[in-house]
Order: structure tokens, then C-alpha cells, then sequence
């Protein structure tokens, strides 16, 4: 059946602006790590992204290594853009990303420029793309320099197959140099892609923290893993379900789930409801809320396994304001949880 988008796909969704640049992301964003693979049905891939294009998200976040296997969640929604997006394709904000192990052999990851514009054609190829909007680099590389890599960007949007440049799970000192080697090269950093969540806040520590870095170079950012892997649900408030990612042991592990940890999820959760809300709907909420200092979260980048979920997850803007009290309320349980798995060693 031919996909025709919502007339009113616009009507409730808000844009931010990214950092001091002239683009715009929806406040949700749709990440593809988990549930756009070859261990995915098609079909239910399909029905999210439509879904969730006639709810406004206009942005799709991908990596090279996205699957399993690696690179056919980019191949499974190339075959996507082609039957359903291509008509909107001028409305759509992909991303991709290269730093993460791919192929075998000394240039298959981390961040040399053989590897990110080898892997960026890889990329262009798997979803039948003359360029993606964002190419990130996915982790920094503590071996090779950042002015190669940074250059690797700059390259990849001098020739036309990616419009913007990104870096993702940088420090705040990295976020400042790979701003200035890119500004002296005159591609200017567009946005920070870090792991953040109410049990996730390296963000907001170090002088400067991330958002004052990212302020003061006139970047955005977008968070990534906003739920926790899922321990910000009502996933886990009661056990840890057979089928869950937790019983798998897939980026959250049972030993994650610890009495003192789930204690505080389950006092969030208390206050969640007294919003009218899911307790994963407040952590959106909460993520994209302007109240933290220095440059604002541009979007929330969240996953959905199924459209029932998409819905709830996007339902998060029908409720984005929080009181002070609500805040303080939140910041006595919403405390850093040693659960970046991200964090440079």
C-alpha cells in the first residue's frame, strides 16, 4: 500500500533550533540501534517509521554498526526510504555515524580518515543515499589526531555526502577542540550526540560541563539512551520480565537493576503519575526541559519496538513544563547511577 503522510504531521510536533545554526530537529527523535535489523520484522519496522513520521519526527538516527548484523539496520531503511520516504526525502533529517568496530583488519574503526569517509560511502550505499544530513563521528579516538579526524568531517561535507558534521560522546575538553579545528577549517560543529537520562548526568558536571561547551561553540546536542536502556520505564518496576533487554543482557544487565536503584525509579514513576504521565514520558520530558544550564537538549532521541511505544514516547511533549518543586522533587532520586556505558576509560 502506497504511504501517504498525515496532512497535520506538522500541527503538534515542536522544532528546536540546533545550537546557533539554521537547522531544526523535532524534540523526539527515532533512533535505529535496536529495532531496525535483520532479527526485526520488516513489516513492524515499516509501521513505526510511518507512524512516527505522521507524528512530526522528522529525524532518523542511524550508525554504520546498527543491526545486527552491523549495517543492516542503514540496508533495511534504505529498502524504507525508498517504498515510503522518497517523495520525503526534502522533510526528512538522517544521520549516520562511523567509530565503532565494522570490518576486520587495522581500518574497520576509531577515527582515521580511511576509515570514516570508506565508512561513509559504505553507509550512502546501504540506504540508496547521495548524502546524509549529519555524519558524526561516533566515539573520539584516544590514537589518532583529532585534526585528522575532524578533517574526515570536514571532507565528508565539502563534498556534498553529508550536509552537516557531529561527534558523539565527547568530553567537554574534546567538544571544545574538534569545535575549533572544525571552525578553523570553516565547517562549523553542529551538534553533540552523549548518553543522558535522570540516572545518566555526566553532562552537567566538569567546568565547563558539556552544554556550557557546547553553548559557548554554538552546538546542540541530542540524548541518546534518555530511558536508560529501559530501566526508565515501568519495564522493571516489578522483576525483570523474561523477554526484557535485561534478561538478555543487552546494554543493561540484571545486576544494573539493583534494590537501591529501582527503589529511586520507582519513586520517579510515583511522581510521574502525579503529572498525569508515564513514567517514561517524564524522563523525556524531563531531558528536554529548559532549565538546564547553558545550551538546552535540542531532542531526545528515543527507540521504539513497537507503534504502541512510539506513541507513548512521543506523547512526552503534550507535557513538557515542570514547577520548581517538581524539579527538586525529581533531583533527590534522579542521581548519577554509574550507568555510562559510553564513558572513556
Amino acid at each position: 500500500m502506497t504511504f501517504h503522510a498525515a496532512d497535520d504531521r506538522y500541527e503538534t510536533m515542536p522544532y528546536r533550533r540546533v545550537g546557533r545554526s539554521g537547522l531544526k530537529l523535532p524534540a523526539i527523535s527515532l533512533g535505529l540501534w535496536h529495532n531496525f535489523g535483520d532479527d526485526k520484522n520488516f513489516e513492524t519496522q515499516r509501521a513505526i517509521l510511518r507512524r512516527a513520521f505522521d507524528l512530526g519526527v522528522t529525524h532518523f538516527d542511524l550508525a554504520n554498526n546498527y543491526g545486527p548484523p552491523a549495517g543492516s539496520a542503514e540496508t533495511n531503511f534504505g529498502r524504507h526510504l525508498k517504498d515510503d520516504f522518497a517523495p520525503y526525502r526534502d522533510e526528512l533529517i538522517i544521520s549516520t555515524k562511523a567509530g565503532y568496530d565494522m570490518w576486520p583488519g587495522p581500518y574497520g574503526e576509531w577515527g582515521s580518515r580511511k576509515y570514516m569517509l570508506a565508512s561513509l560511502d559504505q553507509s550512502l550505499g546501504r540506504m540508496g543515499l547521495d548524502y546524509v544530513d549529519i555524519f558524526y563521528s561516533h566515539r573520539p579516538d584516544p590514537e589518532t589526531p583529532m585534526e585528522e579526524t575532524m578533517g574526515a568531517l570536514d571532507t565528508a561535507v565539502r563534498s556534498g555526502k553529508a550536509l552537516y558534521a557531529g561527534i558523539s560522546s565527547y568530553t567537554p575538553a574534546q567538544t571544545l577542540e574538534a569545535a575549533r579545528i572544525l571552525k578553523e577549517m570553516g565547517t562549523p560543529l553542529l551538534i553533540h550526540q552523549p548518553s543522558y537520562s535522570m540516572l545518566n548526568r555526566w553532562t552537567e558536571n566538569g567546568e565547563p560541563n558539556l552544554y556550557e561547551a557546547l553553548d559557548a561553540v554554538g552546538a546542540g546536542s541530542i540524548a541518546f539512551s534518555p530511558l536508560a536502556q529501559g530501566m526508565l520505564t515501568d519495564r522493571y518496576l516489578n522483576g525483570v520480565p523474561s523477554d526484557s533487554r535485561a534478561a538478555k543482557e543487552h546494554f543493561l544487565h540484571e545486576h544494573d537493576l539493583t534494590e537501591d536503584k529501582m527503589g529511586r525509579v520507582r519513586a520517579l514513576n510515583d511522581i510521574a503519575a502525579s503529572r498525569g504521565q508515564s513514567l517514561a514520558q517524564m524522563a523525556i520530558a524531563w531531558i528536554l526541559r529548559d532549565q538546564v544550564k547553558g545550551t538546552p537538549v535540542t531532542s531526545a532521541l528515543v527507540g521504539a519496538s513497537s507503534v504502541a511505544q512510539l506513541e507513548n514516547n512521543v506523547a512526552a511533549i503534550n507535557n513538557l513544563d515542570f514547577t520548581d518543586a517538581e524539579l527538586t522533587a525529581i533531583d533527590e532520586f534522579a542521581v548519577e547511577s554509574d550507568i555510562n556505558r559510553w564513558a572513556q576509560k
